[in-house]
């Protein structure tokens, strides 16, 4: 295309522009790993796996900046999980290991006893044992 100055020019030759996509944090050259995406209608940012081309309205970041990014007071962040990064622990987890401790916790029937000729436990007040856990009799009882 041909203005009357003549030839349009690219302001940056095409040999500078580096493939690697870079953050689009200011003054932050590092290679990006992260692409943010805001839903102006729900008021949510949405960090996920680096988009596969640059959009208008996305964001690319680095690995510093994506995790240490904030929303917005009242905005709610959503980060979608990269397959390539290790699973954090969750919630699931957690009631998980609650549920193991509580079923090691339960009394198991002592068959001993109730067949007659059982040996008798070490400790009086142990009700029952799991591993390395105990159950203790109350003091009251």
């Amino acid at each position: 295309m041909e203005s009357r100055r003549g030839p349009l020019k690219s302001a940056v030759p095409s040999n500078a522009v580096s493939p690697v996509r870079r953050c689009s944090r200011t003054a932050c050259g590092r290679p990006a790993v992260a692409t943010l995406t805001y839903v102006y209608a729900d008021s949510t940012a949405v960090l996920g796996p680096l988009a596969t081309y640059a959009e208008p309205h996305c964001y690319d970041l680095c690995a510093q900046h994506s995790e240490r990014l904030t929303a917005p007071r009242g905005w709610d962040v959503v980060r979608l999980a990269d397959a390539s990064s290790p699973a954090r622990p969750s919630g699931d987890d957690l009631e998980a290991l609650a549920n193991a401790v509580r079923e090691a916790a339960r009394p198991q029937e002592r068959t001993a006893e109730a067949g007659g000729g059982g040996a008798r436990r070490a400790d009086p007040m142990e009700v029952a044992r799991r591993g390395h856990l105990r159950v203790l009799r109350s003091p009251d009882s």
